[in-house]
Order: C-alpha cells, then sequence, then structure tokens
C-alpha cells in the first residue's frame, strides 16, 4: 500500500486522504500509479469533501455517501479527456475536466495550491499520453509507407524470347520424265482427231500402226 504521507504536502485532511487512499488502492490496475490527491475544503462545514486523484491512466472523482460511511467511485481515462483547466475563485479553485464527449466535470472548493498542482498532474498525463498517440500514429505511418514501398517495387521482367525464324520446309520437285516418241506420237494423233482434222477411222488405223512398231 502506498504511504499517504506525499498526499499530505500541501494541507489536504489527513483523515479524508487515508480513508481515500486506502479504497483506490484496490482499484488501481497493473502497472498504475496514484500521482496527487487534491481534497476539496469548503469554506463552512467540511465534513465530507470530495477529493479528485490523479493516476498515470485516469482521474478518479471520490465522492463521500451516507454520512461517510461509503464513497463513490467515478473515473474517466486520459484517451477520453479532451483538456483540464482550474479558475481561482474566493474561496478556493474550480477545477474543470474537459471530456472528448459530454459535459464538464467541474469540481468546487479545491484549495488553490491543490488546484495548481491537481491541474500541473493532470496536464502533463495528458501530454504524456498525446506524446504516447503521436509516436503510435508514427509507427503506423512507417508501416503503411513500408507496405506501399513492397508492393510498389517492380516485378522481375522474364526473358523475352526472340521470334524465332519459320523453317522453311524444302518441297522436293517432282520432275517430270520426258515422254518416249510413241507416246508422243499417241498423245499428237489424239489432238488431231480431238480437233477433227482426221476420221476416227484414220485414227484408229494410224494409232494401229504406232502400237505395232513398237
Amino acid at each position: 500500500m502506498n504511504s499517504i504521507d506525499r498526499f499530505l504536502s500541501d494541507e489536504q485532511d489527513p483523515k479524508t486522504v487515508e480513508k481515500v487512499i486506502g479504497k483506490l488502492n484496490d482499484l488501481l490496475t497493473t502497472g498504475e500509479e496514484l500521482l496527487y490527491l487534491a481534497v476539496q475544503k469548503k469554506p463552512a462545514v467540511n465534513l465530507l469533501p470530495d477529493s479528485i486523484a490523479i493516476s498515470n491512466k485516469r482521474i478518479f472523482y471520490c465522492e463521500p455517501g451516507n454520512l461517510g460511511l461509503t464513497m463513490n467511485f467515478k473515473d474517466i481515462s486520459w484517451k477520453s479527456i479532451k483538456e483540464v483547466s482550474f479558475k481561482e475563485e474566493l474561496f478556493g479553485s474550480k477545477f474543470i475536466c474537459v471530456p472528448q464527449y459530454g459535459e464538464n466535470i467541474v469540481t468546487e472548493f479545491i484549495p488553490k495550491i491543490q488546484a495548481r498542482k491537481l491541474h500541473q498532474a493532470a496536464n502533463q498525463q495528458l501530454e504524456e499520453y498525446k506524446e504516447l498517440l503521436h509516436q503510435q500514429k508514427l509507427e503506423e505511418n512507417r508501416a503503411t509507407a513500408s507496405a506501399i514501398n513492397m508492393s510498389a517495387q517492380p516485378v522481375a521482367e522474364l526473358p523475352i524470347e526472340e521470334p524465332k525464324t519459320p523453317e522453311f520446309i524444302q518441297i522436293a520437285e517432282v520432275v517430270e520424265e520426258p515422254e518416249d516418241e510413241t507416246t508422243l506420237k499417241l498423245r499428237k494423233l489424239k489432238t488431231l482427231y480431238d480437233k477433227h482434222l482426221i476420221t476416227q477411222e484414220e485414227y484408229e488405223t494410224k494409232k494401229a500402226n504406232i502400237l505395232e512398231s513398237l
């Protein structure tokens, strides 16, 4: 359990601090640490003051109930907070938390010195959270740019084959053998007959003579 001494440096009410710290320690998550605690100080009766605690992960709002027998806790994480501010008044200060969405959370009667330190601690955590987001964004951008560069690299080109010269198949020429004398005579004789220069009887006679000469 954290010592309460460091939360009493700015005249916080010791009984309230002891009660609140005892309960807050049970609400802290792994790696979470309380950094500052401010206790409300009303100008008249101050038996049941509210408290505001700053951790490295969120802001706790502590409100006593049932005449101090119970304690109600509300919290808001740094990612849900837009900004914090405080306004000094005649009796203490107003500490104002502006969430990303919804109405402002205003706590009155915070002692002025506590309000300033509360504001300082909250602002520091907000800056650290924003810096963390910035670094994460840079990493995402680098990863995206790297992926784009990889996809933009030229694909290895395959060698282009030059078209092959078509092979011409040598076709053997058919050389006709010269006709012999007998065949030539018969061809001429048939031509004479086809042209009606000789009669069929003359054609048959001469044809028989040529064949007999073989």
